[in-house]
C-alpha cells in the first residue's frame, strides 16, 4: 500500500511538487524492495500525481492513456488541474477538457479523469453525460 507523501503542494510549484513526490516514491519503492513488498510503479506514481495536483485517474483512464500513448508532463497536469478548477467554479459536474490533440472526460466533483482520447479517436464521437466543455 502506498504510504502518504508528506508535503504541501500549495507551497511548491507544480514541477517541484512532482519532483518531490517522485523522490519520495523512489525512496519508498527502495524500502519496499528491501522488505519484499514492491508495488507497481504506476500505482506509486498515481499516488504522487493525485497528491501533487489533486487529480485522480481512473483505471480506465490510465489504460486509455497507455494504450493511446498519451504522455502528460507536469505542465500538462498543472493545466488540467487549473481547467478542472475553472469548471468547478462554474458549477460543472462532468466536463470535456480539450487540450491540444487530447480530450478527457473528467468528473469535476471527484476531480477524476474518467477517459482520454486523441485527435483520431475524437472524430465522429458524440460525448454524452457532460454539462460543460473547457478548451485548455
Amino acid at each position: 500500500m502506498v504510504q502518504p507523501v508528506n508535503f504541501n503542494p500549495a507551497q511548491m510549484g507544480p514541477v517541484e511538487a512532482v519532483q518531490q513526490a517522485q523522490r519520495q516514491a523512489i525512496q519508498q519503492q527502495a524500502s519496499q524492495a528491501a522488505a519484499g513488498t514492491v508495488q507497481p510503479f504506476d500505482a506509486v506514481m498515481q499516488g504522487a500525481v493525485e497528491k501533487g495536483f489533486g487529480l485522480k485517474f481512473s483505471a480506465h483512464a490510465r489504460e486509455r492513456l497507455q494504450m493511446r500513448n498519451i504522455q502528460l508532463s507536469a505542465a500538462d497536469l498543472s493545466r488540467l488541474s487549473a481547467a478542472v478548477d475553472k469548471a468547478a467554479a462554474k458549477g460543472a459536474r462532468e466536463s470535456l477538457l480539450v487540450m491540444e490533440n487530447v480530450a478527457m472526460i473528467v468528473s469535476v466533483t471527484n476531480r477524476t479523469v474518467i477517459t482520454a482520447l486523441t485527435g483520431g479517436n475524437m472524430r465522429d464521437n458524440v460525448f454524452t453525460n457532460i454539462d460543460s466543455a473547457v478548451i485548455v
